[in-house]
């Protein structure tokens, strides 16, 4: 029989008619036998997510050794949606019992997680389906990792108790029993971990957009709904920006060939975008997939004559970097010249000054540039397609906007170009412009 695990955002599970038309989606297919669910988004613009106001409640009991006041808010959102969806669930004493337990543990990985499970609990109840703590399933190490054999097998045997089931997404818990949780937007790990434990035949990721957009809609107005991706480009689309999917959530189901779709939950006659091992032959904008952008990027570039034939002084580089807890994003290789996009430094901690004396005691470089407050715009390609016709595309337009280059490179999803960050925008303009 074919399987089918649904993820549900934040957006979708914000207030009590979103959480119907979920109903509706799951009731819709019978095949929808597991939905994984986030904790509730925001209602309207200037509202909070619930994991927001969780955080916030974290900060508070450190301060005042208690966030009576903060979980007000939290007690409100979640009363206020049992009501309206008319369940006789005795919600106070979940919410007395999760309290106290928040304030018990003061650990801000089991607050954050608190939004989901009681999502969860409540979706459970108005779906009518069991409810499975993901504090049961989904394992960590002590290092924070999925513990990926034991969790499959415990999901595994739960989906086979069950039959269907509804999931909180973004925690489990340690061998020691203590919550941990993914990165923000993890639920879409949860899914897709849930997807590749019961070998499903497709993983529905449904959101409040019809796709993964080929551009920020702040950015551009209206930009194309990518129809296919390959799990590779989706990677490079949201390690540069593009939030739609988490990025790590490739790997459960890319590993198993499990296709996801991308669905709106407002609008679910919407195709969608399918993201598979190959993705589209010819995307829409010809060479280009998409393109996203990121800002406050430091560029570290390495001068030393044939630097780039030798294969040692990157590993003394990273182990510079790593020694000063600056994350490397982008490493870029020439002749004589090695460059390092690192996430944005702060420079008030000394820790670049600590970063570039390390660089020339290790590497004795002829030379040490930094750059800073710099964006990186990545056009993705389908791989293979980028031609040098594209390429000239590209490059012109960028020149078009009258943007200068600091940097840019190529690898097997496309071109990544970094400019000054005033420009950042501009750039996704003049590309996307030019391919869409």
């Amino acid at each position: 029989m074919s399987v089918k695990v649904c993820k549900f955002g934040g957006t979708s599970m914000a207030d009590a008619e979103a959480i119907k038309r979920v109903k509706n989606i799951i009731d819709g297919d019978f095949s929808r036998r597991f939905a994984v669910v986030s904790a509730p988004g925001k209602r309207f613009p200037t509202d909070k997510k619930v994991t927001d106001l969780l955080l916030e409640c974290h900060g508070e009991l450190l301060r005042k050794g208690s966030c009576k006041g903060g979980f007000s808010l939290v007690r409100s959102r979640f009363s206020g949606i049992v009501s309206n969806l008319g369940l006789t669930l005795d919600v106070n004493a979940i919410l007395d019992a999760t309290f106290e337990r928040i304030e018990r543990e003061k650990s801000e990985q089991f607050t954050a997680s608190r939004g989901e499970y009681l999502c969860g609990i409540i979706a459970a109840s108005y779906f009518k389906m069991p409810f499975v703590d993901a504090e049961h399933i989904i394992y960590f190490n002590d290092d924070g990792t999925l513990n990926a054999d034991k969790t499959y097998k415990a999901v595994a045997a739960s989906a086979n108790e069950y039959g269907k089931a509804v999931i909180p997404g973004f925690y489990g818990a340690d061998d020691s029993g203590r919550i941990r949780t993914f990165s923000r937007g993890g639920s879409d790990i949860t899914g897709a971990v849930v997807a590749r434990a019961v070998n499903a035949s497709v993983y529905e990721n449904w959101t409040d957009v019809s796709g993964v957009l080929a551009c920020d809609p702040n950015i551009v107005d209206s930009p194309r709904t990518i129809a296919a991706l390959s799990y590779g480009e989706l990677r490079a689309l949201t390690s540069m920006g593009a939030d739609v999917l988490h990025g790590d959530s490739v790997f459960p189901v890319g590993k198993a060939r499990i296709p996801i779709r991308v669905k709106n939950v407002f609008k679910p006659d919407d195709e969608g975008t399918t993201i598979n091992r190959d993705g589209k032959i010819i995307p829409d904008g010809g060479a280009v997939v998409g393109v996203a952008g990121r800002k406050d990027f430091t560029i570290v570039q390495i001068e030393k004559p044939l630097i780039g034939s030798l294969s040692e002084v990157v590993g003394k580089a990273l182990s510079v970097f790593k020694a000063e807890n600056a994350l490397v994003r982008q490493i870029r290789t020439g002749l004589d010249r090695l460059s390092f996009a690192l996430e944005k430094i702060r420079a008030t901690e000394g820790v670049l000054a600590k970063i570039i004396d390390g660089i020339n005691r290790e590497i004795q470089a002829d030379d040490v540039t930094v750059i800073e407050n710099v964006a990186l715009v990545a056009a993705v390609t389908h791989k293979g397609l980028l031609t040098a016709d594209a390429s000239a595309r590209l490059f012109k337009a960028v020149a078009a906007a009258n943007i200068a280059p600091i940097t840019f490179g190529t690898d097997e999803f496309g071109v990544v170009i970094g400019v000054e960050n005033k420009d950042c925008e501009r750039c996704i303009k003049a590309i996307y412009h030019e391919f869409f």
